[in-house]
């Protein structure tokens, strides 16, 4: 029988005291938000190979008419959008800077990571010969070492190369990846604010596997329903985990048979 607890605290989200949270969050009728790698889709070595399953997909799409959804990545807009197989109501790229309503503002965050882009392409040859795949999303930039040889040494030679007197940006690690945005571009936990009010939500269930995805957790009140998938960070701030991707579609299915006895009732 799998564990119910994690080492920090967060409890299985399919036990009777996540039944009964799931049940009251969907009966404000929530915002349903989700990160895509490692949440909907799982983790590739190559990350042009990732798509959700047609199960997840179906439930998502059953779900969406009824519920807002929406999907935080920090994939590009553009790049997840084919990867979904339904329309979501909601997309925002960029680990939460790309959400498509002030071109000027995408414009300036995307120039401001000019610099690194010019740094990139300076030390280009170093980073490819030590594994590292550059990925440029336009509001950000993805710095992957999945498929490194040695992948002790190519985030050391990363940060070497972003540790430039003067280059103002924000880095944080991801799971094989060094992501760089603009200093002032929002994350993720603006973003999934700033839809729970776009859309008039009372609440949102947020599921996300990542470092990027905690400042959801961090940042959610009492009455919204956080997971994390994966149970690989004890200090997570989510409420809840499921063990890995495979699991999502249970958890979808989940939400539709609620759903369905809160109509009915």
């Amino acid at each position: 029988m799998p564990l119910r607890k994690a080492p920090g605290g967060m409890q299985h989200l399919f036990t009777p005291a996540g039944e009964v949270a799931l049940a009251a969050t969907l009966l404000r009728r929530p915002l349903l938000a989700f990160d895509f790698d490692g949440t909907l889709a799982p983790i590739v070595a190559r990350p042009d190979d990732a798509r959700i399953s047609q199960a997840v997909s179906a439930r998502l799409k059953s779900l969406a008419a009824q519920l807002p959804v929406a999907i935080v990545t920090g994939r590009a807009v553009a790049d997840v959008r084919g990867r979904l197989g339904f329309e979501p109501r909601f997309i925002v790229g960029s680990h939460g800077a790309e959400d498509g309503l002030d071109a000027s503002a995408a414009a300036a965050r995307a120039g401001a990571l000019n610099p690194v882009r010019d740094l990139l392409r300076t030390r280009g040859a170093d980073l490819a010969a030590a594994g590292v795949g550059i990925e440029d999303k336009g509001q950000s930039i993805a710095l992957h070492y999945r498929l490194a040889r040695e992948q002790a040494r190519a985030p050391m030679l990363i940060l070497e190369v972003l540790a430039q007197p003067g280059l103002s940006v924000q880095v944080f690690a991801g799971k094989m990846v060094v992501n760089v945005m603009a200093p002032d571009a929002p994350d993720k936990a603006d973003a999934v604010h700033a839809l729970v009010a776009r859309c008039g939500a009372a609440s949102a269930i947020f599921a996300g596997d990542d470092v990027n995805d905690e400042p959801v957790f961090v940042s959610a009140p009492p009455d919204w329903l956080t997971v994390r998938i994966g149970r690989d960070h004890p200090a997570s701030r989510a409420r809840y985990f499921l063990d890995s991707p495979a699991e999502m579609a249970m958890l979808l299915e989940r939400m539709l048979v609620l759903l369905a006895r809160i109509d009915a009732s």
